[in-house]
């Protein structure tokens, strides 16, 4: 399969057309004090959840308030429908952790470095599943001119959550190789390319060949099927017996014993989310002493503002250029399907069935 079908074609919209669209709509928009958003009134299945009207959100001091075009699912959004994973103190209970759009308007306190109608796409704590957001201005990042807001909206908490994770807490080094579990996620196709940019070994589990054989087009140099085969046989295989320096683990308990076995001598197990539970049964602890392992653990929601401002600039200059088509190599952001807001109940049906490859993007109404 092409890698291409992977990608947003010109039907979603420059970024240009929209902006000189929404800003035909600014006077309207920012006159109103009301705009849709995806709700849930009760934590529970994708069935629960509907489009409401609710109160547009005023930015703060330092803040931006966004006119959303379009956000992106990911599993945090999920756990938080089930009722198993709060909003963070003081921010958005609505879902939507990242999203892009255009610049609407500000704060007291903004230090000017943004203005009005600027196409823009940022980390977010809550609240990017709707019409409108407000954050802080150190969060927001520029989206490149040939980009689509579609395609922006696959960008900040994948990438960056890979990014922290390789680069903030595992400090991936040349030559090293990673491990890195759901391979075809949006983490996982983000951190394929990165531990690449690194000039690292990625390595890969997905649960189909057709996740496997995306993996392999964005880089990895090895997959394995952790339904049909002990992957743990054929870590260590291909690593000629000595494991892998660094493992991205989102799946948490039921894992553990076939990490270990994976992980290098002084290697870095990287847990960031429990999947498969968060119960240990064994002797975790003795064999993970025996390889002077480091065991470590990341989340970056909740993370205070300042961490994340400095994680956004690093990624601005260390990554945000290869996102350019004429930069080699050449990183891009993979979607798998995009759903309109009030289809929100099938794109979490998407995710929850783990049909996806790559991100599933949500886009904001048409302005009126």
């Amino acid at each position: 399969m092409d890698i291409n079908n992977w990608h947003l074609n010109a039907e979603h919209g420059l970024p240009s057309d929209k902006q000189i669209h929404l800003l035909q709509c600014f006077p309207f928009c920012i006159g109103s004090e009301k705009m849709l958003a995806a709700y849930f009134d009760q934590p529970g299945g994708p069935e629960n959840l509907y489009v409401k009207e609710v109160p547009k959100p005023h930015p703060g001091k330092g803040e931006v308030l966004i006119k959303v075009s379009a956000s992106a699912l990911n599993r945090a959004d999920l756990l938080q429908r089930r009722g198993k994973y709060p909003s963070p103190k003081g921010a958005s209970d609505i879902l939507g952790l990242e999203a892009a759009g255009l610049v609407a308007g500000f704060g007291p306190g903004c230090k000017g470095q943004w203005k009005t109608g600027d196409t823009v796409m940022t980390l977010l704590s809550g609240g990017g599943q709707a019409e409108y957001v407000t954050v802080p201005e150190g969060h927001l990042m520029l989206i490149p001119n040939y980009m689509t807001f579609v395609q922006a909206a696959a960008i900040p908490e994948a990438w960056l959550t890979a990014f922290q994770l390789l680069h903030f807490v595992g400090e991936v080094q040349s030559g090293q190789t990673v491990l890195i579990h759901a391979g075809a996620s949006g983490v996982g196709t983000a951190a394929i390319q990165l531990t690449r940019l690194a000039k690292a070994i990625p390595i890969v589990t997905a649960g189909t060949q057709e996740k496997l054989q995306l993996a392999a087009k964005l880089g990895a140099a090895a997959g394995f099927n952790y339904k049909e085969e002990d992957f743990r046989e054929r870590v260590l295989e291909f690593t000629n017996g000595s494991g892998v320096d660094v493992i991205l683990d989102c799946i948490g308990g039921s894992y553990w014993e076939k990490n270990l076995n994976c992980l290098s001598t002084d290697g870095q197990w990287i847990v960031y989310g429990l999947l498969g539970g968060g119960e240990v049964h064994g002797d975790l602890l003795a064999r993970l002493l025996s390889k002077r392992g480091s065991l470590l653990t990341s989340l970056l929601r909740s993370r205070e503002k300042e961490y994340k401002e400095k994680l956004v600039k690093a990624f601005t200059e260390r990554v945000l250029p290869y996102f350019s088509q004429d930069r080699s190599p050449h990183v891009q952001p993979i979607i798998d399907s995009v759903y309109p807001l009030h289809r929100i109940v099938e794109a979490h049906r998407t995710m929850e069935e783990n049909k996806n490859l790559g991100k599933v993007i949500i886009e904001m109404p048409p302005s009126s």
